[in-house]
């Protein structure tokens, strides 16, 4: 009896051939769109929408990388690390670029629709101190954290990729997102503020 012949392609096989586009959450393109729709249509609904809800995608999956995915990753093999990288990286290289995108511009742009950068506002400092803190954030994320997610998306690509690197370019990315995390809570006390005033 001819012994069994495993045709089941490899996850390295399917992550290497398949197209990059073909593994990102193309959904997450809808978030700008309805920025873009409500800024033409001047729609405060749509804006708002978009803003808080690319808000808390964004700001829920640095907390949720940064303190359950960070310390789970540190308990698994180098090769379950590797597997979940080859997973992950390629659907958060555009996932959160475009939340930080829509959340940050959505939220400057309802700033000016509702006066809050006029100069007799009180509130105008507030405003000021979020746009610091989206700096922050934007710098550590386009800055850092993409060019990491590339630097691990090209290494996992070649022949023989290295575990060691993977997984020290996977713990800088897991502690810059806790660390986006926190930062983020900041953001939301002035969002409080905000609409609390």
């Amino acid at each position: 009896m001819q012994s069994e012949v495993n045709i089941q392609p490899s996850v390295r096989e399917i992550v290497k051939n398949r197209p990059l586009i073909q593994r990102l959450f193309w959904w997450v393109v809808l978030l700008p769109i309805v920025l873009f729709v409500a800024v033409d249509i001047h729609s405060l609904y749509l804006l708002d929408f978009a803003h808080v809800f690319s808000g808390c995608l964004w700001t829920g999956t640095d907390i949720f990388m940064g303190f359950f995915i960070g310390p789970i990753m540190r308990r698994l093999t180098p090769e379950q690390r590797r597997a979940f990288i080859h997973w992950l990286t390629p659907k958060t290289m555009l996932y959160l670029p475009v939340l930080a995108f829509t959340t940050g511009t959505g939220g400057w742009i309802m700033s000016n629709w509702d006066g809050y950068l006029k100069s007799n506002n009180p509130e105008r400092y507030w405003i000021y101190g979020a746009l610091v803190i989206i700096a922050i954030l934007a710098i550590q994320g386009f800055g850092i954290l993409l060019p990491n997610s590339i630097r691990t998306y090209l290494e996992l690509k070649k022949e023989q990729p290295s575990i060691e690197k993977i997984t020290r370019l996977a713990k800088r990315t897991n502690r810059l997102a806790g660390i986006q995390g926190v930062i983020q809570i900041l953001i939301i006390l002035v969002m409080a503020q905000l609409a609390t005033s």
